[in-house]
């Protein structure tokens, strides 16, 4: 009886092995796609022109799952070999910490959440398990760990002084890569503004107010409601201006796109999503919300999955970014890849080359395909970093 007992425990225990070490990788592979249909062939005049680009992607979820962020992967769309191979020089990365089960673009209640059952899979702290501030955390704790186990060949980037750097250092023989942290979705301050501070110190610097579902900051264009910003959600993003953190309308409702637009007192970006004139899909920008973050010097970043552009080629990208040039100019045009965000694209970041030619295509100039693949972000970025004086207080809970 006793070794029959025993062998049930082996297995179970043999069982339990198996899924923790092989469940969260295929959930990934099933998740971040990349379709394999054909793509066009690049120019030597492409080639040569990515090769001297600064190249800045404004957003990819990278940090979420559970694999080594140093080493190339056989999955998902990023890691460090591919931004080296794709010439990438800062690459934002997103703490994503929560997402509806049945997550759709119309409709969505913040009652039940996918990633915690990802969070135990992938056998992260315990402390994740159950609170989505410490999920960010541990975000940070994991391209923290990286850096330092990178050989210098990956930089947290946190201030202006990080960026200049980071750029003089790309001179040399062995061009390293920035990252910076970002939040897709403020829910993780868990109702307490003074948490901000926590995330700041952890290092990030951008943060977009919702997700896929209604928080206690702001509606989602996803949510039930879909309201505006409410009194804590503007405290965050007046916080946030002082703080020298940007602040994200991805994903936000009409009606928080519209009170952040009159709130913002600096630059503010849509990091990832596309624009409705090309691809009319809900969370796409219209043009009055494109001329709106046009007017306070922000950005517009573009991704390259089929509900941003409506395709997933580098043609389609290109139209996309056309628009907002030809709508408010070259200056506010960006990359936003949302790599590694439960997405299906053409290509990985080490094929980046594939924009350019795309926008060589389209009959962008030299030095407006410098701006809108980097150069755009880098202005914007130095100058949404620096603090405001003097910064309100954040230490008591609203």
């Amino acid at each position: 009886m006793r070794r029959w007992v025993l062998s049930i425990l082996i297995l179970i225990a043999l069982a339990a092995g198996a899924f923790f070490a092989l469940a969260p990788g295929l959930i990934e592979k099933d998740l971040n796609k990349i379709d394999g249909k054909p793509l066009p062939a690049v120019s030597a005049r492409a080639q040569a022109l990515h090769k001297t680009l600064t190249i800045v992607d404004l957003h990819s979820d990278s940090l979420l799952w559970g694999r080594s962020f140093l080493d190339r992967a056989d999955r998902g769309h990023m890691d460090l070999p591919r931004l080296e191979d794709g010439h990438v020089a800062l690459q934002i990365l997103a703490s994503t910490t929560k997402s509806p089960k049945g997550q759709n673009y119309d409709a969505n209640s913040g009652d039940t959440d996918n990633i915690t059952s990802l969070v135990i899979a992938q056998l992260q702290p315990v402390r994740t398990w159950n609170s989505l501030l410490e999920r960010s955390l541990w975000h940070a704790e994991k391209l923290h760990r990286a850096v330092a186990a990178s050989s210098g060949k990956l930089r947290a980037v946190t201030t202006p002084e990080n960026i200049d750097a980071l750029l003089a250092s790309r001179r040399g023989k062995m061009p390293p890569v920035g990252a910076m942290l970002s939040i897709e979705g403020l829910h993780g301050l868990e109702g307490k503004l003074a948490n901000l501070d926590k995330l700041y110190a952890a290092g990030f610097r951008m943060a977009g107010l919702t997700h896929f579902f209604d928080n206690d900051l702001a509606g989602s264009m996803h949510g039930l409601k879909k309201g505006g910003l409410t009194p804590i959600g503007r405290q965050v993003v007046e916080a946030m201006e002082a703080k020298g953190m940007i602040v994200d309308i991805a994903h936000c409702s009409n009606a928080c796109v519209a009170d952040i637009l009159k709130l913002a007192r600096r630059p503010v970006v849509s990091s990832h999503g596309g624009v409705q004139a090309t691809c009319k899909v809900n969370r796409n920008l219209s043009d009055e919300q494109i001329r709106g973050v046009a007017a306070t010097g922000g950005l517009i970043g573009i991704g390259y999955w089929d509900a941003a552009v409506c395709d997933t080629s580098p043609a389609s990208i290109a139209k996309a970014m056309k628009h907002v040039r030809d709508l408010v100019g070259i200056q506010h045009v960006a990359l936003g890849s949302d790599y590694d965000g439960a997405t299906t694209v053409r290509f990985d970041t080490s094929k980046l080359v594939q924009v350019t030619q795309a926008l060589i295509d389209a009959g962008f100039s030299d030095d407006e395909i410098r701006a809108a693949m980097g150069g755009n972000a880098i202005r914007v970025l130095k100058a949404g970093l620096v603090p405001l004086t003097p910064p309100p207080s954040t230490k008591a809970t609203p």
